[in-house]
């Protein structure tokens, strides 16, 4: 497998209820090369539930990267541990996501004011394995949104031995704003992370929020290393179909329609059914992938109505893509 960071240079988001192992196989589908991430996994999840669970993923997402949520710097070495045992190729910290839940446990962007803490948890994670460590975090917190604020994070954790960083260009409300909000109330950011990363060009830097094209995507591959795209990724996953061509210089798996796509998903999802998983659990993450065409909103009505029930099969799922109207490109 080639370096980490080629693969960087396009990522997907750990988004907590989206980023699953089953959403996670089928945008493999769509791209060889993006670097997929886990939901975020709580270090007490992994160590007190049940791990097996949790790692659970197909070889076949690959490269693929664990995030977890904690600050208790033993435990995450641990879970790190376990990480790695798994397969994964990454273990990714999380500092950036604002929920109440989060701040409830400690870690997640509130991690922002206890930059040494952050040092003392990858120092621990990075001595218990051998893959990449790395941060995705936020440009500031609250009022803590100075620039000297956000340097001093990053030279903090840097010095305990970070060199990766996924930031998200916006700063978080921890009270107030719901984490919806938190991704699109507080505005973009994007000139700190470009002038960090030319202050610090040894640092692997990837920029996230607000990304919805490959082409934004390729402009902002200019000043930087990586991209993180989130939201847009999930709700129309076929705007990736090009991503290994216009991103990494490969050839694209060379889906002609959406039906042909989805068609090569069905023996997955059918090894899933057999493994006991309810369809609607896999087909829920289906719900964006012929936006904008006839047929997609009784698609939709379909898979909501219809996979939900018991015994429900793979004869949902073609009936609901049947509905759909598509032109061959």
């Amino acid at each position: 497998m080639e370096d980490l960071h080629f693969y960087r240079r396009l990522s997907i988001a750990p988004m907590l209820d989206y980023t699953d192992r089953h959403e996670r196989y089928f945008l493999r589908m769509l791209s060889r090369n993006i670097l997929l991430y886990s939901e975020m996994i709580t270090a007490p999840a992994l160590l007190h539930g049940e791990p097996e669970r949790f790692l659970r993923h197909h070889p076949a997402e690959h490269p693929v990267a664990l995030q977890l949520g904690g600050s208790h710097p033993q435990n995450l070495a641990l879970c790190a541990k376990m990480g790695e045992d798994a397969g994964y190729s990454e273990i990714n910290l999380n500092c950036g996501c604002p929920s109440d839940r989060v701040q409830s446990g400690s870690f997640g962007a509130c991690l922002m004011k206890e930059a040494a803490l952050v040092g003392e948890c990858i120092s621990a994670m990075q001595a218990a394995v051998k893959i990449p460590v790395t941060i995705k975090t936020r440009i500031g917190i609250d009022h803590d949104d100075s620039w000297e604020f956000f340097l001093d994070f990053i030279e903090t954790t840097g010095r305990a031995g970070c060199d990766t960083y996924i930031i998200h260009a916006r700063k978080a409300w921890l009270k107030g704003l719901s984490p919806k909000e938190n991704r699109e109330v507080p505005p973009l950011n994007y000139e700190f992370v470009f002038r960090l990363k030319a202050l610090k060009p040894h640092l692997n830097i990837s920029i996230n929020g607000g990304v919805r094209t490959l082409a934004q995507t390729k402009e902002l591959l200019q000043k930087l290393d990586g991209v993180m795209i989130g939201r847009e990724a999930y709700e129309n996953p076929w705007m990736l179909r090009e991503a290994d061509a216009e991103i990494y210089g490969k050839e694209n798996p060379g889906w002609k329609t959406r039906k042909q796509l989805l068609e090569a998903f069905f023996p997955y999802v059918e090894e899933q059914l057999k493994d006991g998983c309810p369809l609607n659990i896999i087909t829920r993450h289906l719900f964006g992938l012929f936006n904008g065409l006839p047929g997609a909103r009784t698609y939709r009505r379909i898979l909501s109505e219809k996979a939900s029930k018991a015994g429900a099969d793979l004869r949902v799922l073609k009936e609901a893509m049947n509905a759909v109207e598509e032109q061959v490109l």
